[in-house]
């Protein structure tokens, strides 16, 4: 545990000097692993589904579902038609009741409900699995917007892009853990429910860490020291009391300022040509790779973990090259989103453009591509993912509600396109029809975002009737900790 500095024994100097690991690095790590439970509940029933339909390819002890297809479809995507609808709400929530307690309510009964799911199929079929599905993405809505509210409150600016890419790798090491996880489960003595179980096991686990250690600030933690929530505060040019909480709870949301914010909507353009890439990635390319390219990937474990693998891993490498720059201050703030979001949106372009022309006899360099492309999208973490809170800490978790829910409109539109042109799977020219309108969403989205886009704090981040207090009171906490030093 973190104790007071001064408590311990140490000197008005040292207390100025923030710890190289503090409180905020155990947020952003009890975060990461709030997002990798997120993903193991929000990706359980993909896996767990192919033993659902066919026990026979695990273990034969547990129910089979005779569903259909389209009724697999509905199962899937059921999770999503709740998940779009808390996005916006769940950024005001997270404004007026703080991050933590949503997070914790959002990961608590999506866990509870996962543990209940085998029960669901047993007494309801695919209807009340549907339902229950349906519950869980309502609740998981508010994951994202509570995050950047989070977010917005702990890392210095300095320390943003590298902490929130930290933070969302949890997404990814979520889905490699259950890729990796569910064959063994599902062939175990305990079955196919098992993927449940462990999922929700660890959604509960984790939800009382969180009630334990979690924090919505720095002003409302235990275990911080005096230094490190000093240099945060300064470090974000705030008023150190913990009534500001309270206040910044308070503040109007100025929905006109944002709808008319040129910024906003670069940084929402971004985030809908991203998930329109991604997730035509993630869930078309395997029928690409089969069809067309006679390489089964998703009944191939490693394949199918290996795309998550390398954007786990390279979002991580992204962190520690976005450190050396920081450390030697080759790039300003505006320079460094800009160019790695050009990394993770124009090299998947270039990916996809060539997934476009390979043929059969090249289906290992499709693979290759395939990986680059979802790898690289990691940059963007480091990009306009974290534009949110550049843009207006205060307003951040609503602004990520709005983008979310947007960009998650594309992930839902971009397979029916799919199903649209591509009539005949094995058609190559077809897929290149795809690959070409993802290339173009991918140009536009951050050529949109590194020309008019901004990192420069919103004025409509702070009510007029606030700024004048605010810069006053800003101005003072320098001149006293210039004093104090």
């Amino acid at each position: 545990m973190v104790r007071n500095s001064l408590a311990a024994g140490g000197t008005e100097e040292e207390e100025n000097q923030p710890s190289n690991f503090g409180v905020r690095h155990l947020q952003n790590l009890l975060i990461f692993f709030g997002l990798c439970v997120v993903f193991m509940l929000r990706v359980n029933l993909s896996v767990a589904i192919v033993a659902m339909m066919d026990r026979n390819s695990t273990n034969p002890d547990f129910p089979e579902y005779a569903w259909s297809e389209r009724t697999k479809s509905l199962l899937l995507s059921s999770f999503f038609w709740g998940y779009c609808l808390t996005q916006v709400p769940g950024g005001q929530l997270s404004q007026r009741f703080g991050g933590k307690v949503m997070l914790l309510f959002s990961v608590g009964i999506s866990a509870f409900l996962a543990l209940f799911t085998p029960l669901s199929a047993r007494l309801g079929d695919w209807q009340l699995t549907c339902a229950l599905r349906f519950l869980q993405g309502f609740a998981q809505g508010v994951i994202y917007p509570s995050t950047h509210t989070l977010l917005a409150k702990w890392p210095p600016p300095a320390e943003r892009g590298v902490l929130a890419t930290l933070c969302f790798s949890g997404s990814q090491f979520g889905t490699i853990i259950m890729l990796g996880v569910s064959g063994t489960l599902a062939a175990s003595s305990y079955g196919w429910p098992s993927i449940f179980y462990i999922s929700g096991c660890c959604g509960v686990l984790w939800s009382f860490v969180w009630l334990i250690w979690g924090a919505d600030s720095p002003s409302q933690s235990r275990l911080i020291t005096r230094a490190e929530r000093k240099y945060i505060e300064i470090s974000l040019a705030v008023i150190s009391k913990s009534e500001n909480d309270a206040s910044a709870a308070k503040l109007p949301t100025p929905w006109l300022s944002i709808f008319t914010s040129v910024p906003f909507w670069m940084l929402l353009f971004a985030c809908c040509a991203y998930n329109w890439g991604y997730w035509t990635l993630m869930t078309q390319i395997p029928s690409y790779m089969k069809s067309v390219l006679g390489k089964d990937i998703k009944s191939n474990a490693l394949l199918s973990a290996l795309p998550y693998t390398a954007n786990l891993l390279l979002g991580l490498g992204f962190c520690a090259v976005a450190q050396l720059l920081l450390s030697a201050q080759l790039l300003s703030t505006n320079a460094s989103r800009k160019v790695f979001n050009t990394i993770g949106m124009w090299i998947p372009m270039a990916a996809t453009i060539g997934l476009g022309f390979v043929n059969a006899a090249q289906a290992d360099l499709a693979v290759v591509l395939l990986t680059l492309a979802v790898g690289t999208n990691s940059a963007t973490f480091l990009g306009s993912f974290v534009n949110h809170i550049d843009l207006s800490p205060n307003f951040a978790g609503t602004l990520m509600g709005i983008t979310n829910c947007a960009a998650n409109v594309m992930s839902v539109i971009a397979p029916l396109v799919v199903g649209i042109v591509v009539t005949d799977t094995t058609n190559s020219q077809q897929w290149r029809v795809i690959f070409m309108i993802m290339a173009s969403y991918y140009f536009t989205g951050n050529l949109l975002f590194i020309t008019l886009g901004s990192t420069k704090l919103q004025p409509w981040n702070q009510p007029a009737k606030r700024q004048d207090d605010h810069e006053r009171i800003k101005f003072q906490t320098a001149g006293e900790d210039k004093e104090h030093i």
